[in-house]
């Protein structure tokens, strides 16, 4: 753990969720307080996501049901960053095959995009699907192959649940690519731009928003990259042995959210 930034300073928080705040449906202990000293001491913050199956409202009914509050404004997933890309290359009405949950799709739908079933299609935009199955897969390699842009929300190839760690995206991207020979465009972390948009809607100073994630290959390069301080939780993803290998290495590192919280309070005395 480095000391180069001092907690006390940060004037904003962005934290990942999965493996961040909760497990599956299961929150990790000191999630609910951390946010709840945030607000108490006038710290905004945000949660962002590159988990696209879900809105911004369904995301803060889990977090009640795990007795986190949150509002809907307080929350950024890749499904909207991901409409808003598509939204900036196409007109209203062009056509999109979507593999992913409501999330991605009321996202694509609100921006004025015609969802289809088959091809022919403009865009292939695909996001986490716990359903997905082969016919999905094999009509969105057809569009592909038909000349549709092929875009995924996030690429992590794996997710952090409560039973373990499963596929992510990632492997859906893979199959799709490996399917069609073409490398698809990705909007969620760790590109920079998601984390500077969030950033920006929190109205805080980028070098003094920190992010919080347990992913070292999107939370915190991407967040390192747009030039936040970025603190690694180990409740998640990626270990301390994983540091050491890492293109970006974290500012700081924690056991959990509740370490954080403890470490912040110290830290402001």
């Amino acid at each position: 753990m480095t000391t180069s930034f001092n907690l006390a300073e940060a004037r904003g928080f962005v934290l990942d969720m999965d493996g961040v705040l909760y497990h599956g449906n299961v929150a990790i202990p000191g999630a609910r307080e951390f946010l709840e000293d945030l607000t108490a001491a006038g710290i905004p913050w945000r949660l962002l996501t590159n988990n696209a199956s879900a809105t911004p409202e369904q995301y803060v009914e889990k977090l009640a049901s795990m007795d986190i509050r949150a509002e809907p404004e307080q929350i950024m997933t890749s499904s909207l960053a991901t409409a808003a890309y598509v939204k900036h290359l196409a007109p209203n009405g062009a056509r999109v095959y979507i593999i992913g949950g409501d999330g991605i799709q009321e996202a694509i739908r609100d921006q004025g995009f015609e969802v289809v079933a088959c091809p022919p299609a403009d865009f292939v935009v695909v996001g986490i699907d716990w359903s997905v199955t082969y016919d999905k897969l094999k009509w969105a390699a057809l569009c592909i192959r038909g000349g549709a842009q092929f875009i995924g929300t996030n690429g992590d190839k794996t997710f952090p649940h409560s039973d373990g760690i499963i596929p992510g995206n990632g492997a859906q991207l893979a199959f799709l690519q490996a399917a069609t020979d073409v490398t698809p465009t990705i909007i969620g972390k760790p590109q920079p731009e998601i984390f500077k948009s969030t950033v920006w809607q929190m109205g805080t100073p980028v070098e003094q928003t920190a992010m919080v994630g347990d992913r070292l290959d999107t939370d915190i390069l991407g967040a390192s990259t747009a030039g936040m301080p970025t603190i690694m939780v180990l409740s998640g993803v990626h270990t301390q042995a994983d540091v050491a290998t890492a293109v970006a290495q974290p500012t700081l590192i924690m056991d959990d959210i509740a370490a954080l919280d403890k470490a912040w309070r110290a830290a402001r005395g």
